[in-house]
């Protein structure tokens, strides 16, 4: 973590033909370098190696195809430690080939295989067809559904001995097979209708759920008959058992054939489970020898998409012999940018090689900030707000600090804190096996990748419940109270006996006998006062707090005016800054001291109270405002124009000013509007200016906002709610004294803490977190960080998304 972000330069590389892939490759594993568009007018289809980005396309949709087929068969891709390299141009082809004989094996063998299993559903369907529909046949009886009344003609001619049927010459005929379940009310009340009730239909509900053959889906199944008289009838069955997408098979005769069929069915069954078992077995083994390569195709895939990509945004020189490409490096990384154009001129057998020469450059570059996995979370906070410009003053190192500080401030209790801090730890000490999970859930994730936030915070809480002397709204009486009762029934007292309550005066000899050693006196958690004592504590430390830490911001400031070599904010920005927030707030903060320090228990009561002081100082009235205090009051209001007008009329005279002079002053004001198109300072530049000091100025909303709200009164509502957790909850399982209590006790702690975690630790602390992210972006941050640069994205292989990795397939 450093101070600013890092020097950049901007260089050309010169990449030879025939070692320009080689060269990207190394500089990929590196990571150095971050490429710029050269050819910005050419569209992405026509440009020079646009048929190998395609190839690669091509390999990634064949791998995509193997890896959900490996996730099918709930085989494992074992990963190698160390990433493999690019492969060479030449093996591309071989890779492409490799790779498109597996696919064809692949689909042959899984088409082979849907087809038995297609057909084996069909045999077993037809098998409890033929078994349910045999109870059809002789019983004449469904299991579900009304009985249907016989064919209108089926009465037999005392005669002739036929039915009215049998005169006609209609011949009866069976329709049977399946449908599924939720079909078959519609599908009778259809057949009734059109057919005029000269079918029979008997049905009866499998017990076995069976997959449908269309779509693959496990649904309940309905094995039906229908007896009808007639071709034409015959014909309307059939296409009604279309429409509804029924699942016909030819029904037998007779019982002999019946059986017969039955038995043919039951060998061709048995055939096709052990031609399955086989195709299973060799798909197994295909994909389990796939799976050994899988992730390094992948990464191969990757790496030579990410290479060509990169050699499309070169241009070539006019001899076609030469990639020339345009790059921003960190000035500390050249030597090892050169180094790595020889070791890739080298790979590629090059008879020239690569060379890189830096070039000035007028445009702004981006920002570079080095992090670790300690720092990063930190760098992620800044960055939130904005990315820093280039060569700015970076707030991440004392974010580090600041950040958890003004957390455990607002949210700081020894147990609490303790519980975020073993969290924390437990994932911190298995950072390596989460890291191979990769889990998908993004809750999960953020908390993960904020562990060392989390430890920080946690300690700090910690520590402050140490100072507040608070573990889940209990005091801890460590090193003895500081009061004693005894001195206060020593001698008959005027103040027991005007008091209606128990009340220790320290005036009393013995009662006090001095400051406690580490934090606030245990006993202050049984006063009555204690709440008006502790927010009168916590307020006047929060100011001290909130002084400081936007003083420091604003000296901050100071370090950015000199880089940039602006020395005119100096003294426009900066000194009337600092003069409004020290003659105020600064004298504020030395009479909380003061008063701390000048006042003790016997002349408490002559203390000036500060509030009515700091009034008195504004309006100039009261008895006890010096001249000192008017002199303050002035200073600051005479900051207030200079701040609103000093900056916007300095520029504008710079601008307007003697032609003699024109040229240095177009370059400097070239230097300060870098990040607009035009120099000139319009009017919108000047009225936002304007808005920005004036909002600047208001310091008192700020402090107000910022001390008394956000520190002060959030951590008494921490507080508050966790006492009343523990009177409403475990003093409740506490109080029970008989047997029955020791069993009523793990429920009533399982709920104390089920509560403590729910609301304390996760919704109060993520209301700390976002109000802690609040003072630091806009009190701490906004004095000297503009966050309106460029980040820094090298090339770099080990940061590339993979499209497996986000669709879950690896």
């Amino acid at each position: 973590m450093v101070f600013r972000s890092e020097e950049m330069c901007l260089a050309q590389l010169f990449l030879q033909s025939g070692s320009e892939y080689d060269c990207i490759s190394e500089l990929g594993e590196l990571g150095l370098v971050e490429f710029r568009d050269l050819n910005p007018s050419v569209s992405s289809f026509q440009r020079r190696f646009v048929s190998e980005i395609k190839r690669c396309e091509e390999m990634e949709r064949i791998l995509g195809y193997l890896l959900r087929e490996i996730q099918k068969a709930k085989i494992a891709v074992p990963e190698e430690d160390e990433s493999p390299l690019a492969p060479p141009p030449r093996q591309v082809l071989e890779i492409m080939e490799q790779l498109q004989r597996l696919e064809m094996e692949l689909s042959e063998v899984a088409k082979n295989r849907e087809k038995l299993q297609r057909n084996r559903l069909e045999l077993t369907e037809y098998t409890h067809m033929l078994k349910i529909t045999r109870t059809f046949i002789h019983s004449r009886s469904r299991a579900l559904g009304p009985q249907y009344e016989e064919f209108p003609t089926m009465e037999t001619d005392s005669v002739t001995g036929c039915t009215g049927m049998q005169r006609l010459g209609a011949k009866l005929g069976f329709v049977s097979g399946l449908i599924q379940r939720v079909k078959v009310e519609a599908f009778e009340r259809m057949l009734w209708r059109v057919c005029k009730g000269y079918t029979i239909l008997s049905y009866a509900e499998l017990d076995e759920n069976l997959a449908d053959l269309d779509t693959g889906e496990i649904s309940k199944s309905v094995v039906f008959l229908i007896s009808f008289w007639g071709d034409q009838i015959g014909q309307k069955v059939q296409k009604i058992c279309d429409c509804y997408h029924c699942h016909l098979y030819p029904h037998p005769e007779n019982d002999e054939e019946r059986a017969d069929v039955l038995e043919s069915l039951k060998t061709r069954i048995q055939d096709l489970n052990n031609v399955l078992q086989r195709t299973e077995d060799y798909l197994r083994q295909v994909l389990q020898k796939a799976s050994e390569s899988a992730f390094t195709w992948v990464v191969h895939v990757k790496k030579m998409k990410a290479i060509f990509h990169i050699l499309n945004l070169c241009s070539f020189d006019v001899t076609n012999k030469c990639l020339i490409a345009e790059v921003w490096c960190p000035v500390s990384d050249l030597a090892n940018l050169r180094g790595a154009l020889e070791k890739g001129s080298r790979k590629g057998d090059a008879t020239v090689p690569s060379f890189v020469n830096r070039i000035p450059s007028t445009d702004t570059p981006p920002t570079l900030l080095r992090t670790n996995k300690f720092t990063s979370g930190f760098q992620s906070i800044v960055e939130a707000y904005g990315v820093g410009d280039y060569r700015e003053v970076s707030p991440a190192p004392y974010t580090i600090i600041t950040f958890p500080f003004l957390f455990a401030v607002m949210f700081g209790d020894l147990g609490h804190g303790m519980v975020m801090s073993l969290f924390a730890l437990w994932m911190v000490l298995t950072e390596k096996n989460q890291k191979k999970k990769r889990s998908s859930n993004e809750i999960w994730v953020t908390f993960f990748n904020g562990r060392y936030i989390i430890l920080m915070m946690g300690l700090f809480s910690v520590y402050t419940g140490l100072i507040y002397n608070d573990c889940f709204s209990k005091s801890l009486n460590i090193f003895g109270s500081c009061w004693s009762v005894k001195a206060m029934f020593a001698n008959q007292n005027k103040t027991l006996q005007t008091n209606a309550l128990l009340t220790l005066d320290p005036n009393v000899s013995g009662v006090f006998s001095g400051p406690y050693p580490f934090g606030i006196d245990p006993i202050w958690n049984m006063a009555v006062n204690r709440l008006s004592f502790l927010n009168s504590y916590k307020m006047k430390m929060s100011v001290v707090i909130g002084v400081v830490h936007m003083t420091f911001g604003v000296v901050l400031s100071v370090f950015n005016h000199l880089h940039f070599r602006q020395k005119f904010n100096m003294y426009l920005l900066f000194l009337p800054e600092l003069l409004f927030l020290l003659c105020l707030f600064g004298y504020l903060v030395f009479m909380i001291f003061y008063k701390w320090l000048a006042f003790g228990a016997r002349d408490s009561s002559q203390a000036p109270s500060i509030l009515i002081h700091f009034i008195n100082m504004f309006v100039m009235q009261g008895t006890d405002i010096t001249g000192l205090q008017i002199f303050l009051v002035v200073v600051a209001l005479l900051s207030v124009p200079v701040l609103l007008l000093g900056k916007p009329l300095y520029l504008y005279w710079l601008y307007r000013g003697g032609k003699g002079l024109r040229r240095r002053r177009v370059s400097l004001i070239k230097n300060i509007y870098s990040d607009t198109k035009s120099c000139a300072p319009r009017p919108l530049c000047a009225s936002l200016f304007l808005l920005d000091f004036c909002f600047a100025s208001l310091y008192l909303r700020q402090v107000y906002v910022y001390v008394c709200v956000l520190m002060g009164l959030f951590f008494l509502l921490v507080s508050e709610l966790s006492e009343v957790l523990w009177t409403m909850v475990m003093r409740l399982g506490l109080r029970i004294t008989t047997r029955v209590g020791v069993l009523f006790l793990a429920p009533v702690f399982g709920l104390f803490a089920v509560l403590t975690v729910s609301i304390l630790l996760v919704m109060e602390g993520l209301s700390a977190f976002l109000h802690a992210l609040r003072l630091h972006w806009v009190e701490f941050q906004n004095k000297f960080y503009h966050g309106t640069g460029v980040k820094f994205i090298p090339f770099d292989f080990s940061l590339l998304p993979s499209v497996f990795e986000q669709d879950g397939l690896l």
